[in-house]
């Protein structure tokens, strides 16, 4: 299980993802990015990849998709906010994308 970030991982992790395009979600402790691609192939192809290390590392996004846009929400539940994992996933999940 991960703990939530502390305030000084929040400063060291969270500013590079949010210079990325990430941001914090209103009203709750979590994290949100929308990514576009060329079609829905390209789209799911890419939430395949990302539900492959969701599902390895057991921490799974919020996502929605329509046609070629996938928007990701990333928190963890068990300690009702941003975790180490939500910062992992990210990371990977822009790799992904890239």
């Amino acid at each position: 299980m991960s703990d939530k970030l502390s305030d000084t991982a929040r400063k060291t992790t969270l500013e590079p993802l949010l210079e990325n395009g990430w941001s914090m979600v209103e009203g709750r402790d979590a994290i949100h990015k929308t990514f576009k691609f060329g079609d829905f192939t390209e789209a799911f192809g890419f939430m395949t990849r990302a539900a492959i290390w969701a599902e390895k590392w057991n921490h799974h996004p919020e996502w929605f998709n329509v046609y070629n846009k996938v928007e990701i929400t990333l928190t963890t539940h068990d300690v009702d906010g941003l975790s180490s994992l939500d910062v992992k996933l990210a990371r990977k999940i822009d790799g992904l994308a890239g």
